[in-house]
């Protein structure tokens, strides 16, 4: 039962960093066999074919904002758009981004083309500044990283026991 942790995010955005800082003190700890991590930052276009491997289960770590007090830790489902009601130019317009460095375009795009696992779960931190440039997160954002990682963690255990029939 293959689980991909994920941390994306811009490290020289400021708190946008969260996500890749989350997923580096996710892999401090002793994983299991079945978890693979990947850090990602801006760059959706390799999730997308990380993907491609095949996964049960996504867990990504990021930046959000929400309007709620910094630091704020959030388990988002992700909502992606439906593309039965776009014309095909909206199609191409929504896709014309190489990159993907917005999570949910990568998200739509796996689904698009069949990779997206069943489970996907976002573990995001509310920021404190989404447009600032700059090293370093709000106090606030980055002493929420060992909850973000306890989260996680827990959503592995109760993943793996789905899975096991547990």
């Amino acid at each position: 039962m293959p689980i991909l942790i994920v941390g994306v995010g811009n490290p020289l955005k400021g708190d946008d960093g969260f996500g890749v800082a989350a997923l580096a003190a996710f892999r401090r700890q002793p994983l299991p066999d079945h978890v693979r991590c990947l850090e990602t930052g801006i760059g959706g276009m390799h999730l997308v074919q990380e993907l491609m491997l095949g996964y049960d289960a996504l867990i990504l770590f990021d930046a959000v904002d929400r309007g709620d007090a910094p630091g704020r830790i959030l388990v988002l489902d992700p909502i992606l758009p439906g593309f039965d009601q776009l014309s095909a130019n909206e199609r191409r317009d929504y896709f014309c981004e190489t990159h993907y460095a917005i999570p949910v375009r990568a998200l739509t795009l796996a689904r698009e083309v069949g990779v997206l696992p069943a489970i996907v779960r976002i573990i995001g931190c509310q920021v404190a500044d989404a447009d600032s440039y700059g090293m370093g997160m709000d106090p606030a954002v980055e002493a929420a990283i060992p909850a973000a990682v306890a989260e996680a963690s827990a959503l592995v255990r109760s993943l793996h026991g789905q899975f096991d029939g547990g």
